[in-house]
């Protein structure tokens, strides 16, 4: 017949005790000065060793070189209080439990005023002391109080506050506390090996786990693996398949299906829990388990085999790269979706359905909760993740109910001029916008006739993963930001500049014409559009803008084209239709700005001239060989008081600009500026060039 570990193990003093040094150095110390009070109370949880050190106390008390703090083991008292011993006379322990009426405490003061039989003290141990009635307590609160010399009470306890307080207050209180995971793995380990036993990585931590921190329940279970093992040991798969715990490989499956976001994964690990019969309230506090050496993985990537030193090496590499995995948000995020999950699973009628849905709520973005934090959350999700965001989503731009909706060109300024031009048709090869992105930025050379293009270097990436792709991902949100800002810049950068670049420090905006450019860098719009990237990237950067010939489809630049020839006369624009002769047609009374001199020769019935761009050869257009129609005489402008309100309304709005969406006056000459008149550009060609757009009908609104 075999004796239980417990037993068979159990300390004999104070220094086999484990895990309570901040009772038994105490108690060898008061030994050693002989201040050893008249009553005790140790109190904790079960199993972590009050019977066994009040029996080593009493062991210590009573031995012939004592009192000790180290008992010598040999005396007749030391060997009958000793492991396996008779005991004796002088040492009586009480259960409480059965003997806590208040007979029975009389009883045990009358026996108490009786000297020892054999030894120095006799001494009493009332196990489970929080059983005595409160009338059992009353009859013994004045032995306790004043006991004879010969007298000393041990009371243990697991619920200290239900002795009474005049008790308490007559006794010396040291409570026991639960033994580190680390410390009893050592114990087991020292244990195992004194026994012969093979112990497999990880098998030891389920010991630890299913013992909770107490010694005896430990051993316990340590007794009945070590009783059905087979001649190899202790296994890892016996220990998981008798104490219930979930299998490393199952749990491997789930973490990694939460880390990679894979629903079907994750449900089909669920599914393997119910078929194999595993409690879910018992997979939910091994997944939760997980999450938190997950959480220590992540936290101390280096010093983790310190902390989880039950840990095999090669179950700690993975629990690294499925740290690695998540974010330290979304992990954290996770243990507590499954662990408020887990508080909830109590009493649950239906186990499987509510841990699918906890599955479910640790697939969701983090979109729950209180006021702006689902908003705060998503930011900061797509400012670590917004690398892995797949790139065939096309970004909308955000749809509120007080943007101002604007019409925009989509026709490519290439395309338009070309047809303009009676151009042949381009390469049906379209370029990669990426390159020539880089292209028209970096200042380097059109791409040649056969629409070979040179491949763009691989595109920097910045602080948190973000590179120019997810920038452009991004862009409607940054949108949106500036639109709370400033309405005016938000209308110019959302019609007029795309992203062409970003390595970390700084953000390259491309805009049409240098006409844009420069109003883009007045009015403070690179402050604007640097904080809203702070806002909602949570970056830093400088903002620059460069200025292309045009924007292609998708935010690319398109192909640059030769200067457009143009006439060096004045085209005028059609008469209104409504405009009749005995109503003549008014003019905006804004001046026209650079407006070329009549062509010598137009008067001569020979055409007009034709001014044309360095390099350029071949003729006109037929278009404009012929003969230009004379324009016709226009009226005066009326005075402000032959206006209808309607009109004079309209002519002082067109006086009094916007504040916010009014660009710098182009009218005052620059260093910049081009000369139009050297270039021989006039009319609807130069609107199209320098503005970006494509003019499909002109009348007078």
């Amino acid at each position: 017949m075999s004796v239980a570990l417990y037993r068979r193990y159990r300390p004999e003093t104070f220094a086999d005790v484990i895990g309570q040094e901040h009772v038994t150095e105490p108690l060898m110390q008061a030994l050693r000065t002989g201040r050893v009070n008249h009553a005790y109370l140790f109190s904790g949880p079960r199993g972590c060793g009050k019977t066994t050190s009040a029996r080593i106390l009493a062991r210590c008390l009573n031995c012939e070189q004592g009192p000790t703090p180290t008992p010598c083991g040999t005396c007749d008292s030391c060997v009958a209080l000793a492991r396996g011993g008779p005991g004796t006379v002088d040492v009586i322990e009480i259960d409480a439990a059965s003997h806590g009426g208040v007979d029975d405490a009389r009883d045990l003061r009358e026996r108490a005023s009786y000297g020892p039989a054999q030894s120095r003290y006799k001494i009493y141990i009332i196990d489970e002391a929080h059983m005595v009635t409160s009338a059992g307590f009353n009859a013994l609160l004045k032995i306790v109080e004043e006991p004879p010399e010969h007298v000393k009470f041990v009371f243990a306890t697991t619920e200290p506050e239900k002795v009474i307080g005049t008790i308490r207050s007559r006794t010396h209180h040291y409570p026991f506390r639960l033994v580190p995971p680390g410390q009893l793995t050592d114990y087991m380990e020292r244990l195992c090996a004194q026994e012969g036993v093979s112990v497999e990585p990880g098998v030891l931590s389920f010991v630890v786990r299913a013992g909770g921190g107490s010694v005896r329940d430990s051993l316990s279970v340590l007794d009945q693996l070590i009783a059905g093992s087979s001649d190899a040991g202790l296994t890892y798969e016996s220990a998981a398949a008798l104490l219930g715990f979930t299998d490393a490989e199952l749990l491997d499956a789930t973490v990694e299906a939460m880390g990679a976001g894979d629903a079907a994964g994750l449900f089909r690990a669920i599914d393997r829990v119910i078929e194999s019969g595993l409690d879910p309230r018992r997979f939910c506090e091994d997944l939760l388990e997980r999450l938190r050496d997950l959480i220590v993985v992540q936290a101390v990537p280096d010093g983790a085999a310190a902390v989880l030193r039950a840990v095999p090496a090669d179950q700690l590499e993975r629990m690294r790269a499925q740290a690695a995995a998540f974010g330290a948000g979304a992990l954290s995020r996770a243990a507590d979706v499954v662990f408020a999950g887990l508080s909830e699973m109590t009493g649950a009628t239906a186990p499987r359905l509510q841990l699918e849905l906890i599955a479910a709520r640790v697939l969701l973005p983090g979109a729950a909760g209180e006021g702006g934090y689902a908003a705060r959350l998503d930011r900061l999700e797509r400012r670590l993740d917004v690398g892995g965001v797949p790139t065939s989503a096309a970004p909308l731009t955000p749809l509120t109910t007080e943007a101002p909706v604007a019409s925009r060109a989509t026709a490519p300024v290439a395309s338009a001029s070309s047809v303009a031009m009676g151009a042949p048709h381009a390469d049906a090869r379209a370029p990669d916008p990426v390159a020539s992105a880089g292209s028209v930025a970096m200042g380097a050379p059109d791409a040649d006739a056969s629409g070979g293009a040179a491949s763009a270097p691989s595109p920097s990436k910045g602080p948190g993963g973000l590179d120019a792709a997810a920038i452009r991902r991004a862009w409607p949100d940054v949108l949106a930001k500036i639109f709370e800002t400033s309405r005016g810049t938000w209308t110019f950068v959302s019609q007029n500049a795309q992203v062409l670049d970003y390595d970390g420090e700084r953000l390259v905006l491309g805009t049409a014409t240098g006409g844009l450019l420069n109003a883009f860098r007045s009015g403070g719009r690179t402050e604007h559009v640097r904080q809203a990237l702070i806002d909602v990237l949570g970056v830093d950067v400088r903002i620059e803008a460069v200025a292309m010939d045009g924007t292609g489809e998708g935010g690319a630049p398109a192909t640059r084209v030769a200067p457009i020839l143009a006439p060096t006369v004045t085209a005028e624009p059609p008469a209104h239709p409504a405009t009749t002769a005995s109503e003549p047609r008014r003019q905006p009374q804004t001046p026209p700005r650079h407006r070329p001199a009549a062509p010598a020769n137009a008067s001569n019935g020979e055409g007009p001239t034709w001014s044309r761009a360095p390099g350029d050869q071949g003729t006109a257009p037929s278009w404009a060989t012929a003969d230009p129609e004379p324009p016709p005489e226009e009226p005066e402008p009326p005075e402000d008081d032959e206006l209808t309100p309607l009109e004079r309304a309209r002519v002082e709005a067109a006086r009094t600009p916007d504040p916010e969406t009014h660009v710098a006056d182009d009218s005052a000459v620059s260093a910049d500026d081009e000369d139009i008149e050297a270039l021989g550009e006039v009319g609807i060609p130069v609107v199209e060039r320098i503005l970006g757009g494509t003019i499909i009908k002109d009348e007078l609104s």
